[in-house]
C-alpha cells in the first residue's frame, strides 16, 4: 500500500500511534536524565486537514473528528497528554491543523531532550527543515528512514524512544519491518521502540509478530486497533508493536482500545489486541 500521510493524516492509525506515542513521551519526561526521540519517516511535521490531500480522503472525520466527546474520566485522563500537544500545535499554526509525529515530539521535549527527524522525499526534508531546524532541540536529517535506524542508534543520551512508520510503498515490507526492529533491538537493547503497522494482510502481520515475538530477547507489547471486519482490499485495522514498553502501558492499553474500538467503529465492528511479545520483562 501507498501511505502518504498528507491524505490520511488524522485517521484512526494516527489515533492510536499518537495516543500510545504520546504516552510513551509521558513516561519519559517523568525522570530528570535527557532523552532522544528519533522520527525515522518523519513527513512534514503537521498537516492541514483543510487542505487538498487531506480534504480528498477526509479520513480524519473518522479518527481524530471523532474524538471531541469526552470518554469517562479514567480514560480520558490517558488520552490528556495526547489532547494537550494537539491542542499546543493548533494554537501555534491554526485550527484546521493537526500533528504528525514530530509536531507531537516537538511538544514533549524539554531543553536537555533532543529530538531527531529523518525524511527522505527532498521536498518533505526541506519542508521538515524549515519548520524544525530554528529550534535546538531538534535537528532534521534528509536520509533513508531504514538507514537511520541502523545508524542513529544507541544514541549518546542511552535513553529514549525510536518511532518507525514506513510508508508502505513496496511489497514485504511488514515483513522487513520485522527483521530491522530485531537487528535494532539487538543493537541498543534498553531502547523504547514503537513500530507501526496498517492491518490489511491479517495472515502477514501475524507471521511478522510472531517471528518477532521468537527474535526479541526483550519485553514488547503487540497492540492492535481494528475498526472494520478484516478485508484485504483495504484499511481496516492498525497495529503497534513497543518494544521496552512503559510498565504501566499494558494496563493502560486495556482502557483505551476498548474505548477506541468502540468510538471508532465502523458498521459496528471494533476489536482489539492487547498481547504481551518477548522476554518477560
Amino acid at each position: 500500500m501507498n501511505y502518504r500521510h498528507a491524505f490520511h493524516a488524522g485517521n484512526f492509525a494516527d489515533v492510536l500511534k499518537h495516543l500510545v506515542l504520546t504516552r510513551v513521551l509521558a513516561h519519559l519526561q517523568r525522570k530528570p536524565a535527557p532523552f532522544r526521540a528519533i522520527d525515522a519517516f518523519a513527513g512534514i511535521g503537521f498537516y492541514d486537514l483543510a487542505g487538498d490531500e487531506a480534504g480528498r480522503t477526509a479520513e480524519w472525520r473518522d479518527g481524530w473528528g471523532r474524538l471531541d466527546e469526552p470518554f469517562p474520566a479514567e480514560i480520558e485522563a490517558l488520552f490528556a497528554p495526547y489532547r494537550a500537544a494537539v491542542a499546543a500545535v493548533i494554537a501555534r499554526y491554526g485550527a484546521s491543523v493537526y500533528p504528525g509525529s514530530p509536531a507531537l515530539i516537538r511538544e514533549a521535549l524539554r531543553p536537555i531532550d533532543q529530538g531527531v527527524l529523518v525524511e527522505l522525499h527532498p521536498a518533505d526534508a526541506e519542508t521538515l527543515r524549515t519548520r524544525y531546524n530554528q529550534d535546538p532541540r531538534t535537528k532534521v536529517l534528509h536520509l533513508d528512514g531504514w538507514t537511520a535506524l541502523n545508524s542513529l542508534i544507541p544514541p549518546p543520551e542511552r535513553r529514549g524512544l525510536v518511532l518507525i512508520d514506513p510508508p508502505y510503498e513496496k511489497p514485504g515490507e511488514i515483513e522487513r519491518l520485522g527483521t530491522r526492529l530485531a537487528k535494532a533491538v539487538a543493537k541498543w537493547p534498553t531502547g523504547l521502540f514503537l513500530a507501526w503497522y496498517p492491518i490489511k494482510d491479517v495472515a502477514a502481520v501475524d507471521r511478522m509478530v510472531a517471528d518477532l515475538d521468537a527474535a526479541l530477547e526483550r519485553p514488547a507489547l503487540r497492540l492492535d486497533l481494528m475498526i472494520d471486519r478484516p478485508d484485504p482490499s483495504r484499511l481496516t485495522g492498525t497495529g503497534l508493536v513497543v518494544v521496552n514498553p512503559p510498565w504501566t502501558l499494558a494496563e493502560e492499553a486495556g482502557l483505551f482500545l476498548p474505548a477506541l474500538a468502540e468510538r471508532l467503529a465502523r458498521a459496528d465492528y471494533g476489536a482489539f489486541r492487547c498481547e504481551a511479545l518477548g522476554a518477560p520483562g
